[in-house]
């Protein structure tokens, strides 16, 4: 995806070089992301769903039922369509009736500003709506985000690709520690730069370990510090892989 790539080993590698805990992946295929996540035990998956497709919502069943997959990624940039076009509506009544997270795409014209996708987190308040990039390179946009999760209790903050290491601790201050969390974007940001960027953010040591890891934990795995199988309920079997 322009002209950007990761393989299976590529994320692998990722996991042991930062001694990643755990992961969310995506891509649209979600039958190949099954295979990585189930070959990775630290890897897990969010469901990529795109409304414009025939079948959407049964392949979005079938995979948000998967023990390794946490959750859903919208990209209404690279699919087209709006946040809250009512296509997506069966999506969030879907992610509401599992308690699951949705991730989308935030910071660029004409379907990922923050204002629109603020629109289906109004609709959907039971649903945890994560801003990915925060608003990404535009500091208006990035203000924006972070007045949204102001207003919107639902709405989490994810700090990968932006650019203002200042504004992580702004939104920690605006919004508690608790809807703040890292991420990578790997293969398009290198997790080394984006994780210097929130340990240079100002926060204090408490906060920094919430946002860099405990945040991610409780948001997909539903309870801080508690073990991953014990969480998705997902068991290896004898060759490896996860049922």
């Amino acid at each position: 995806m322009f002209n950007v790539s990761i393989d299976r080993d590529g994320l692998a590698a990722i996991v042991a070089e930062h001694d990643y805990e755990g992961c969310c992946v995506f891509h649209p295929d979600n039958e190949y992301v099954r295979e990585v996540v189930e070959s990775i035990p630290e890897a897990y998956a969010l469901v990529w769903a795109n409304p414009r497709l025939p079948g959407y919502l049964e392949e979005a069943e079938r995979f948000i039922d998967h023990p390794k997959f946490l959750g859903m990624k919208l990209h209404p940039l690279i699919d087209g369509y709006h946040p809250n076009d009512p296509a997506v509506h069966p999506l969030m009544e879907l992610l509401e009736d599992r308690g699951l997270p949705v991730l989308l795409h935030c910071g660029h014209p004409i379907f990922t500003l923050p204002w629109s996708i603020e629109e289906l987190a109004v609709n959907f308040p039971d649903v945890r709506v994560v801003l990915g990039h925060m608003g990404h390179g535009n500091v208006v946009y990035i203000n924006a985000s972070i007045d949204v999760a102001a207003r919107n209790p639902s709405v989490y903050l994810e700090t990968s690709g932006m650019p203002m290491h200042t504004k992580i601790k702004e939104a920690v201050d605006r919004i508690g520690s608790d809807r703040v969390l890292y991420g990578s974007d790997a293969p398009f940001h290198h997790p080394a730069v984006e994780i210097l960027r929130v340990q240079v953010s100002g926060l204090e040591p408490d906060v920094l370990d919430r946002v860099l890891r405990a945040n991610g934990r409780a948001l997909f795995l539903g309870e801080e510090g508690v073990g991953v199988k014990e969480v998705s309920g997902a068991r290896p079997s004898e060759k490896g892989e996860y049922e």
